[in-house]
């Protein structure tokens, strides 16, 4: 992100998002003749945000399965599929991924690594388009933004258990001394695999690991993310261990490579500094990777409905 806490209107642009779980009633669109080119549509705004819980269909398209937002600028593809340094990556664009061809309201985009794929566009609103995959038959819903109105820190926050899974490694780096001793005090390292908001993570009692491939993971467990109603910043973090009792704490991220676990039992204070940042690049392989997680992906919290577009193109 470019700074946390940065913008004050959160509670407008929060408004603003929760079109993320209104579902999209595809046959009361009537007329998607659109008054501007496609080019011209998908121009603009800066960029487009992958309203993914609106989603139509029981497919995948890859590379929007786990982009937070994609921009079409000069034949240019652009993609934040990372949190970590949303909003400063490419003036708020994020990573060139692929180029596209906009014509007669038919979308191709040459993803780097994924191929082609291409969408039937339909134009919703005034700032809403569907990217319809007649290959897999499932619609993805974008909501068009300027970088200037556009709230990073929203989406951060609102993601934030993926934030966790963008580091090979966290590694203990400070400890207060005002809290009582607990069984969580030996642990030093933790890693958060891929999954959605409930995932494994793996923790360890190794110490001065220089690289996070070496470290031996003593424990494995399940973790979850969860709200603190009345601020939207602050998080709570559980730790579901296999051999022992859950750890629960409230989690603050102080940087794009740092966060702080308030241990509530005990009153201990830690930091943790990330460690490998991953950089995606695709769902099936991260650049880099280490990890024996799975596929890095956005999860659709909404249950999964039949698309009713017909899946012939016209």
């Amino acid at each position: 992100m470019k700074t946390l806490k940065l913008l004050t209107g959160f509670a407008l642009v929060a408004t603003l998002f929760t079109s993320c779980y209104t579902e999209v009633i595809v046959d009361d669109i009537v007329d998607n003749t659109p008054q501007v080119s496609l080019n011209q549509l998908l121009n603009s705004y800066d960029l487009w945000y992958v309203d993914i819980n609106a989603t139509l269909g029981t497919g995948e398209t890859p590379f929007l399965q786990k982009a937070f937002t994609v921009s079409f600028k000069n034949g240019t593809v652009y993609a934040n599929n990372n949190l970590v340094g949303i909003g400063s990556q490419g003036s708020g664009l994020g990573i060139s991924v692929g180029y596209y061809d906009a014509y007669n309201m038919i979308l191709d985009v040459h993803h780097d690594i994924d191929g082609l794929e291409s969408f039937d566009v339909f134009q919703i609103d005034s700032n809403t388009i569907e990217l319809y995959n007649p290959f897999n038959d499932t619609s993805y819903f974008l909501d068009g933004y300027q970088t200037s109105n556009f709230d990073y820190d929203f989406v951060f926050f609102d993601n934030i258990h993926y934030f966790l899974q963008e580091y090979e490694a966290w590694e203990k780096t400070y400890t207060s001394q005002m809290g009582a001793l607990n069984e969580f005090d030996n642990e030093n390292y933790l890693q958060f695999l891929a999954g959605g908001n409930d995932s494994e993570f793996r923790s360890s009692q190794d110490e001065n690991i220089a690289n996070p491939n070496n470290i031996l993971w003593d424990y494995t467990g399940i973790y979850g993310v969860a709200d603190i109603a009345g601020n939207a910043y602050l998080k709570t973090l559980t730790l579901d261990y296999d051999y022992f009792d859950n750890e629960f704490f409230e989690l603050d991220v102080i940087n794009d490579g740092k966060i702080e676990l308030f241990h509530s039992a005990s009153g201990t204070v830690y930091e943790f500094e990330g460690r490998g940042y991953i950089q995606y690049l695709r769902t099936a392989t991260e650049e880099g990777e280490s990890k024996s997680s799975g596929e890095k992906k956005r999860k659709q919290k909404t249950a999964k409905k039949d698309n009713p577009r017909d899946s012939k193109r016209s």
